[in-house]
């Protein structure tokens, strides 16, 4: 079973890159080389991120999303958008959807074609799993159709089909059985949305009409849908109607954890919406806005559990979004108590900084390793959640990590 799952793995990394290659080719001349310059800024801030992960500025999970912010915004500069001024926004969604819907659909039609129970019969000279190509795929795809021809109220299988044909790229067929799933399952505002999707794609990326209708529906379903949320604003920028799209937009951009590289995206057609409406694309910061200042303290329960020379990790971050630091100062526990300023100049990417945000919190965590990567044992505490440009920010280091 180990090897089967090794070479499953392999062949669903070889239908990634083969599928997304022609996505992702260089449209024409005079885009490539701008392109390729932006992929060689876009490769120095990955080894920009290697160097923060050594120097204890970012920890696993901070370095893991700095990363797919920066994979999401390649896939950005060659993907196309339903309607020009929201490019921005909806240029990751295709070949994002491939190169994270690709395995689970892979999986999940060897769930419903494959036999399980050969997982552990003896090897077959013959088998060649590593070996996949996009027709044996296709396919595979084409069997789950059949299938489903006999099963036609299989909800799971029409969403799985409607993925596999949109992750090849063909968004009519998709549209169909994603359809067909809705039909099956009404209440389910993702359906819509990804009917929606389809429907725009497949129409010449529009999104007037019917895919309009389905995404205004799913949003009474869930209102809080991501996608939906997504393609509505765009679909509201298409026809001219800019404060929904800066509506939708917005509600979009407060939801937590939605990445930096999205947030900037978000922000960027919000910016649009509003310059085409006429209206200020972004108030003046006020004075100070930028910064935070404030002092750390350990508790006396908790001064036996750290050495003078250990380190302390000062950061600031969004009380609502992304949860990347928005700010980071390392000092020594020697240095406590610690009067601190964070301000924007010392932010970790130019799109997320202090002053881009109504709310923010400042933590600081004692380190026994030298890493800002948490782990047990290490001593932490959050202040309250403060405006920028706060003045005299209490932070206590009052609790150990477990």
């Amino acid at each position: 079973m180990t090897a089967f799952l090794i070479a499953a793995a392999g062949f669903i990394v070889v239908a990634v890159v083969l599928l997304l290659r022609p996505l992702l080719a260089p449209g024409n001349a005079a885009g490539i080389d701008r392109k390729k310059m932006n992929r060689d800024v876009l490769r120095d801030q990955f080894a920009d991120i290697e160097d923060d992960v050594r120097a204890g500025i970012l920890d696993a999970d901070q370095a893991e999303q700095a990363r797919r912010d920066i994979e999401r915004r390649v896939l950005e500069e060659t993907a196309g958008a339903i309607q020009a001024p929201a490019a921005k926004v909806r240029s990751w969604g295709l070949p994002a959807t491939i190169a994270v819907a690709l395995p689970v659909i892979a999986i999940s039609l060897y769930l419903h074609l494959g036999n399980l129970q050969g997982l552990n019969a003896l090897p077959h000279a013959a088998d060649n799993l590593s070996s996949i190509t996009p027709e044996q795929f296709a396919d595979m795809t084409a069997k789950l159709a059949a299938r489903l021809q006999e099963k036609p109220d299989d909800v799971v299988g029409w969403t799985m089909l409607g993925r596999a044909y949109r992750a090849t790229g063909r968004h009519e067929e998709a549209a169909k059985a994603f359809a067909r799933a809705s039909a099956l399952k009404p209440d389910d505002a993702e359906l819509l949305a990804d009917q929606a999707e389809a429907l725009a794609i497949a129409g010449g990326r529009k999104l007037a009409g019917e895919p309009t209708r389905l995404l205004d529906r799913a949003l009474k379903l869930d209102p809080d849908n991501s996608k939906a949320l997504a393609l509505a604003g765009s679909a509201a920028l298409e026809r001219k109607d800019y404060k929904s799209a800066v509506r939708h937009w917005e509600k979009l951009s407060k939801q937590p954890d939605i990445g930096a590289e999205l947030a900037q995206a978000l922000q960027a057609g919000i910016n649009e919406a509003r310059k085409l409406a006429g209206t200020p694309v972004q108030p003046s910061a006020p004075q100070g806005a930028g910064r935070v200042r404030g002092v750390v303290t350990l508790s006396e329960s908790l001064k036996g559990k750290a050495g003078p020379g250990d380190s302390v990790f000062v950061f600031a971050r969004a009380a609502q979004g992304p949860r990347m630091p928005l700010a980071i100062a390392r000092v020594q526990v020697r240095d406590l108590p610690y009067h601190f300023e964070l301000d924007d100049s010392m932010a970790m990417m130019p799109e997320l900084k202090i002053s881009g945000f109504a709310q923010i919190v400042v933590g600081a965590r004692v380190s026994k390793t030298g890493s800002a990567t948490p782990s047990s044992g290490d001593l932490e505490g959050l202040g309250p959640v403060v405006k920028p440009g706060a003045d005299g920010v209490k932070v206590s280091i009052n609790q150990v990590v477990k």
